[in-house]
């Protein structure tokens, strides 16, 4: 079920005509990019099969890369409703057909929430429906099935309402007096996460730098629009090239005894001996 899930999202998104790149054993699945719009995919069958760590190293992944993380799933549990958006982990969840749609452009305003399915009106577009189609505060209440001041308090607020009174705005005013939920926008500034020398000694020379343990690389790096990947170890992964190409990214290899072909590569202690950020930089782009 998952691979075929997987196979249709990654043919969609190339006939969207985006780049991508399948990954395996990873935090995600799929890299996609088209432009500077980039995308981390999860595909899973059950969306409550993924743990807090993958979701954890995929989002600050995503934070690093200027990527948005979305996991595609056919469940959580129970099926996922179309055109609704719902979370996992704090990572936009939504079945096939709605991240289909999102990729059209054409996003929904219903979500899953604690409270349970709801949308979020925008005030000031419910007002002017309403005075556009002559009704007046009481007669809204009464289709909507709320008081008049409940009107007010939505028309002066952002307002949550559930699904029901969702669904009997809709069918006054349309899906415009709602805030379509923008499965894109969850970037999040760089966070350092340290622990080893390395990345201990990427700070020191300005970048921001997280590990990672579910990902081709030990380590991303970011200082302004620069960002490395880089890997501890005598063997590369074999994806490891393909996905900084495809993130406009350096790839580094930090090897211990065998220096690797075709990659720029250092010792630890010649690593450990760089001073300042240009300097590693420039290495990398003559390389």
């Amino acid at each position: 079920m998952k691979q075929t899930l997987l196979d249709k999202a990654g043919i969609f998104l190339l006939r969207k005509g985006f780049t991508i790149k399948n990954l395996t054993r990873t935090c995600f699945d799929i890299l996609a990019r088209k432009g500077e719009q980039i995308l981390l995919v999860k595909v899973l069958e059950d969306a409550n099969s993924i743990s807090r760590q993958y979701t954890e190293e995929m989002i600050s992944v995503a934070s690093y890369a200027n990527a948005s993380p979305l996991i595609v799933a056919e469940k959580a549990g129970s099926r996922l409703e179309d055109s609704v958006i719902y979370s996992r982990f704090n990572i936009y969840t939504l079945n096939f057909n709605t991240f289909a749609s999102c990729i059209s452009n054409k996003f929904p305003f219903i979500k899953r929430s604690q409270a349970g399915l709801t949308a979020s009106i925008v005030g000031k577009r419910l007002k002017e429906k309403r005075e556009e189609h002559g009704y007046s505060l009481n007669a809204l209440s009464k289709k909507i099935g709320v008081t008049s001041r409940m009107i007010m308090k939505y028309e002066n607020e952002n307002s949550e309402v559930t699904i029901n009174k969702a669904m009997k705005i809709y069918d006054l005013f349309g899906h415009h007096v709602f805030n379509e939920v923008d499965v894109f926008m969850q970037q999040k500034q760089p966070k350092s996460k340290f622990e080893t020398e390395v990345s201990r000694k990427y700070v020191e020379l300005g970048f921001d730098a997280t590990e990672t343990k579910k990902t081709p690389f030990d380590i991303m790096a970011r200082k302004e629009n620069e960002l490395i990947l880089t890997e501890v170890s005598d063997k590369v992964n074999p994806q490891m090239q393909s996905l900084s190409k495809l993130l406009d990214a350096d790839n580094l290899v930090i090897f211990h005894r065998k220096k690797p072909k075709n990659i720029p590569s250092m010792t630890k202690k010649e690593f450990m001996d760089f001073e300042k950020a240009n300097e590693l930089v420039r290495f990398l782009k003559e390389f």
